[in-house]
């Protein structure tokens, strides 16, 4: 069905141009008289081509002009809250969210909690820095051959 209509669409349109455009006969015509219709046809090229640019024109201000309604009506309205169920609640069941058992459950929920240790700062040995010069200075290997060399 889809494909049978695209082809009564096409038949259509092609009906309706060729109603609107007769096909141009150009043979036995002479050269002034070619220039002669090249020039109707520009102009009126022309003219469709100015009414175009004229709906674009008009299309873009109405779309600018639908935004900045747009804009002010969301602007009014503000933000919509959403409408809130009611909740019944039992004079029981007030009595026991005031009451100490939510203290202890948050007792309950302190002791739960897992204690962390904090590690103390391990403090090196203040050593006497000469004794380990040689250690230090990476300089091992060099200074053996220093020392053997004299």
């Amino acid at each position: 069905m889809l494909v049978a209509e695209r082809e009564d669409r096409k038949l259509e349109k092609e009906r309706v141009v060729n109603e609107c455009f007769p096909p141009l006969t150009l043979s036995g015509l002479s050269a002034q008289e070619l220039m002669d219709l090249c020039k109707e046809l520009n102009s009126k090229i022309d003219v469709v081509d100015e009414g175009r640019y004229d709906v674009e024109v008009k299309v873009v201000k109405n779309q600018t002009e639908i935004t900045t309604l747009i804009e002010k009506i969301s602007g009014l309205k503000g933000t919509k809250r959403p409408n809130l169920k009611r909740v019944k609640k039992t004079t029981e069941d007030m009595l026991g969210a005031c009451s100490d058992t939510s203290k202890l459950m948050k007792a309950d929920f302190k002791v739960n909690l897992k204690t962390v240790k904090k590690e103390e700062e391990k403090k090196d040995e203040v050593n006497d820095w000469r004794k380990n010069v040689e250690a230090m200075s990476g300089m091992e290997g060099r200074k053996k051959k220093f020392s053997t060399t004299q």
